[in-house]
């Protein structure tokens, strides 16, 4: 068994998008503990706890995996194909569907405990917190579910697709949507609190911290606005569209663009600290480790936290919308070519 800090159970490792920050990775790897072809792509990202990888493949298939020696413990089978990286809440793993459903399954069987129905595809992260889940859903509706029953509590209908994983508040629920707007919905009711217009459609998951909202947009943009009110504080413009989503470290901002680079910006004023080049489309979010950045672009980057210089790179199968987990040994990888890595 891995130890509980080495637990990565949500997309960004937590539900405060921090993108881990922990002592990890900050070597190259070396070799590989073990590789896994699960025979489909995977277009979402891993989440592990307690020794155990859970890895949702385009095919439907969540297969749970043994984190240590890289044996299939249990797979279950959806009905539809899946873009949604799980996430774990309490005993179960749950992750979103292109037959519009939430899935909720036993860690420990693979059962199904429930499921829940939207009217869309889901390719959002489950977000949980105090007992609900929320989901965005390509209906157009946000959704707050029982966490034990799948029980619907509220849905809120927007202008568009969401595709944006929300970040939950006390406050407010943010995401970004298909309609070119950031939103903040009252997570009691769904209420929309505030909406703030970017120049496109936004696929960017928000982070939230210190109540400023950062979040990327396809309009070419980083928007940093206010979490209580939405006003904008600053932007910063990139060479693309933004599908990446932001990681927060410290005074820090790190997001990548699908100009190819990634960009370290000051949380607080939006000054660019560093840009450096991943390759020619970045469209991953970034983590954070001991003093570095790790990407996936065609093979994952490393990046010095403080300078950008590039302190290491993997070549390995093109990941084009996962994220590492990266744990104080070994780091797990998926990859559009339906590979599951740990390297160490």
């Amino acid at each position: 068994m891995t130890s509980v800090d080495s637990d990565w159970p949500a997309l960004l490792k937590d539900n405060s998008r921090t993108g881990g920050q922990q002592a990890a990775a900050a070597r190259a790897p070396s070799r590989a503990r073990w590789q896994v072809r699960l025979g489909s792509a995977v277009r979402s990202s891993p989440v592990l706890r307690d020794g155990i990888l859970y890895v949702t493949a385009v095919s439907g298939t969540l297969h749970a995996i043994d984190s240590q020696s890289g044996r299939t413990k249990w797979k279950f089978q959806a009905s539809g194909l899946v873009h949604s990286t799980p996430s774990i809440c309490g005993d179960k793993v749950l992750f979103g569907c292109d037959d519009g459903r939430i899935y909720a399954v036993s860690c420990e069987s693979g059962a199904r405990s429930w499921e829940a129905v939207s009217q869309g595809e889901v390719w959002t992260s489950p977000v949980a917190r105090d007992g609900i889940v929320y989901f965005g859903s390509a209906d157009a509706r946000l959704y707050a579910i029982n966490a034990n029953t799948g029980t619907a509590q509220w849905k809120q209908e927007v202008g568009g697709r969401i595709y944006s994983t929300p970040f939950v508040t006390d406050k407010g629920i943010v995401f970004g949507c298909g309609d070119a707007n950031v939103y903040s919905v009252d997570p009691s009711s769904g209420k929309i609190l505030w909406r703030t217009a970017t120049g496109n459609g936004i696929d960017s998951s928000p982070a939230v911290t210190a109540d400023t909202v950062v979040i990327g947009s396809e309009d070419f943009w980083v928007y940093a606005l206010d979490a209580n009110t939405g006003a904008v504080r600053w932007k910063y413009e990139t060479g693309l569209g933004i599908a990446s989503s932001p990681a927060i470290s410290g005074e820090l901002a790190i997001i990548g663009s699908k100009d190819g680079y990634v960009y370290a910006l000051e949380t607080a004023t939006g000054r660019l600290r560093w840009k450096a080049q991943a390759g020619d489309v970045v469209t991953a979010p970034p983590v954070i480790a001991n003093g570095i950045v790790c990407i996936q672009a065609g093979g994952t980057f490393a990046f010095e936290t403080n300078s950008g210089k590039l302190a290491w790179r993997a070549g390995l199968g093109g990941a084009v919308q996962s994220v590492p987990v990266l744990t104080d040994k070994v780091i797990y990888l998926t990859s559009l070519d339906g590979e599951v890595y740990a390297l160490e």
